[in-house]
């Protein structure tokens, strides 16, 4: 939310030369109003608007760079992005593994996929989805290299890198622009509501149990969104905030997806917890190392306070550290975990069961929703309990 609502303001800044805030605070009274009356239905009908104007945004992107940039070939030998670089080599990894786990550690995504109606209508959803941020992200792409060989985006600029593709745009007629700035109001307020409606879910479900009014999970969520604009506004650098979230979901992610599978049917809450918290740990671990025992920067280097651009192996070497660091660490854990228990077996004269594959209780109901449908297979209460800690 933090990097939505800076992005918001930036990009208003960089198009219009205006203060962002007042955008920023008219999308945050929007959302919250229309989330609150139609709930995440609404954030799913956004979406279908979100796609559109993606769409649209593109073509029209395309059209105006097309007809009105004009490339200086000088600047395309300066800037030197056609040479092999370090951090082009090292993007290779870290940008499937921050990105892929990132998807993970997101609410949104995981209700869409609970809320498809069947396992084939999600892999349709995802195919073309994929199809679609593929071009999409490779034209967006495009346009940094073409901002900069154009001078909208001045050789050597790397903290308004992440501007390149609007700085571009904002080279464009005045109509043009505006068309462009709707748009992308537009978007960052579909994408928006889709975070508040997940925090109101997450909230509602995961921390009260569904024993709280949603009203109040509702209203909490407005003050949640005070401090997040507070923290937008003096927010210098989007990327930064990305890869804040995207170091975490690397260290959490790989001990999550174990507890996923049937196969690791022993991995326990335990296990996980460790594993995550180690992975950040292993990040710090490995700054004390790269930086020859300078704890400051290596308490920095899980912030990557130096972001992608410092032109060695640390950031590169914290997403390394983070998802192997994370497995270590939980798989010592569910180690040390099962000799514990081992161990106050034999002294309590007790059967070892921590290895036991869990037995599954069902019975066959009819179902009472659909009549005519064949009968289901419903889990008993002794079947639907918390997965154990230890």
């Amino acid at each position: 939310m933090v990097a939505e609502l800076s992005g918001l303001q930036q990009i208003i800044t960089a198009l219009t030369g205006l203060d962002g805030l007042p955008a920023v605070i008219v999308e945050c009274a929007v959302t919250t109003i229309y989330t609150s009356l139609g709930g995440f239905k609404v954030s799913f009908i956004t979406d279908n608007i979100q796609g559109a104007m993606v769409v649209g945004l593109i073509i029209l992107g395309v059209i105006s760079v097309g007809a009105e940039t004009h490339i200086d070939r000088s600047l395309i030998k300066e800037s030197g992005f056609l040479n092999s670089s370090l951090l082009g080599w090292q993007l290779i990894y870290i940008l499937p593994v921050a990105i892929l786990t990132n998807d993970f550690f997101i609410s949104g995504f995981w209700m869409r996929t609970f809320a498809s109606r069947t396992d084939k209508d999600l892999w349709i959803g995802v195919t073309i989805a994929s199809v679609a941020v593929c071009i999409i992200l490779t034209l967006v792409g495009i346009s940094g290299l073409l901002a900069a060989w154009s001078g909208a985006w001045p050789l050597g600029d790397a903290d308004n890198g992440y501007l390149a593709f609007f700085l571009l745009l904002a080279q464009l007629p005045a109509w043009v622009v505006g068309v462009i700035l709707v748009m992308t109001v537009s978007l960052s307020t579909a994408a928006f509501d889709s975070l508040q409606s997940a925090i109101i879910s997450t909230g509602s479900n995961d921390l009260f149990r569904n024993k709280l009014s949603l009203w109040i999970i509702r209203l909490l969520v407005v003050i949640l969104i005070v401090p997040v604009v507070v923290v937008a506004l003096k927010s210098p650098d989007i990327l930064q905030i990305f890869l804040i979230s995207d170091l975490v979901s690397a260290s959490v992610i790989p001990c999550l997806v174990i507890g996923l599978s049937d196969k690791f049917y022993w991995w326990r809450g335990f296990d996980f917890v460790v594993g995550g918290l180690g992975g950040i740990f292993s990040v710090f671990l490995f700054g004390l190392v790269y930086f020859k025992g300078d704890t400051t920067s290596a308490g920095n280097l899980i912030l990557l306070e130096n972001g992608l651009y410092a032109n060695d192996w640390s950031a590169f070497g914290a997403f390394v550290a983070a998802p192997i660091g994370g497995l270590l660490w939980g798989f010592g854990a569910c180690g040390l975990r099962l000799a514990t228990l081992y161990i106050l077996s034999r002294v309590k004269g007790h059967r070892f069961d921590a290895l036991d594959r869990p037995i599954p209780h069902t019975r066959y109901v009819e179902p009472y929703e659909d009549p005519d449908s064949e009968r289901v297979l419903e889990q008993t209460d002794e079947a639907k309990k918390k997965g154990k800690f230890f």
